[in-house]
């Protein structure tokens, strides 16, 4: 496993989103809280490429899994 940090904005970049902190910010505003039955990749207000990256990134251990999960755990807090 790479061990590469990468924070919440780069992340965003990868997903092709807006990843200035305010965009950050109100996505999580906007799609919280995410419902514990959903899986994060399986998410609706993801694109076919975006939820393919999740997933297989988490698969594979990779060095994005981390702020992956720190998204995920975002998500799931109420806002």
């Amino acid at each position: 496993m790479d061990t590469t940090f990468h924070p919440l904005k780069a992340l965003f970049e990868q997903l092709g989103l807006s990843s200035d902190c305010d965009a950050i910010a109100q996505f999580i505003r906007q799609h919280a809280p995410l419902d514990s039955s959903v899986i994060l990749a399986e998410a609706s207000f993801w694109e076919a490429s975006q939820r393919n990256f999740l997933r297989d990134e988490l698969l594979k251990d990779a060095d994005w899994a981390e702020v992956i999960d720190l998204l995920n755990v975002q998500l799931r807090e109420t806002h």
